[in-house]
C-alpha cells in the first residue's frame, strides 16, 4: 500500500515538536481529537509509517513545525474515560470507545512554515488547513503537497 500523508495540529503548549523530540522513544499518542472525521482518518486511513506535517496551532505563530510518522494502528483514546482530563466524555464507554488515537513519531524538526509563507507559495495554495473555513486538527495531504512543503522547508 502507498504511503499516504496528513497534516496534524497541536497546540504547542499541549504537545510541541519539541516535547515529541524530548519524549520517551520520541513518540506521543495524540489524544483529544473529539471529532468523528478527524477520528475516522485516524481509524480508518493512517497507517503506520505514513507522513506527519506536524503542524502548531492556536498559538502566535501557527505553522509547520516538523515531520513525523504514524506510529501505530487506531486504539482507544484513554482520556475520554478520564474526569480529570479535558477530553473526557461522559458518554463514552470503555466497552465501545467512542474516540481514538494513534501515536506519532518524530522525524526532525524544521525552520516553522508559516501560514503567510504557505499562503504565498502557489504549489501549496490548495492545502486544506489554509481553505476557508477549515477547522479539522487532522486534514489528508496529497504526495504533491507533501513535496512541495519539503521542497519550501528544503529551499528556506
Amino acid at each position: 500500500m502507498e504511503r499516504a500523508y496528513w497534516l496534524m495540529k497541536s497546540e504547542p503548549d499541549e504537545a510541541s515538536i519539541d516535547t515529541l523530540a524530548q519524549s520517551v522513544s520520541q513518540r506521543l499518542p495524540w489524544t483529544g481529537v473529539r471529532n468523528y472525521q478527524a477520528r475516522n482518518f485516524m481509524r480508518d486511513a493512517m497507517r503506520i509509517g505514513d507522513g506527519v506535517l506536524f503542524y502548531h496551532s492556536s498559538c502566535p505563530q501557527p505553522g509547520i513545525a516538523g515531520l513525523a510518522e504514524v506510529a501505530s494502528t487506531a486504539y482507544p483514546d484513554t482520556t475520554q474515560f478520564d474526569p480529570a482530563s479535558p477530553y473526557f466524555d461522559p458518554r463514552s464507554d470503555p466497552a465501545a470507545p467512542r474516540w481514538l488515537h494513534v501515536d506519532v513519531r518524530f522525524v526532525r524538526k524544521t525552520r516553522l512554515l508559516g501560514l503567510a509563507e504557505m499562503r504565498a507559495t502557489h504549489s501549496l495554495s490548495d492545502l486544506q488547513v489554509l481553505q476557508r473555513g477549515n477547522r479539522l486538527s487532522i486534514t489528508p495531504v496529497t504526495p504533491a503537497q507533501w513535496q512541495a512543503v519539503l521542497a519550501v522547508l528544503d529551499a528556506g
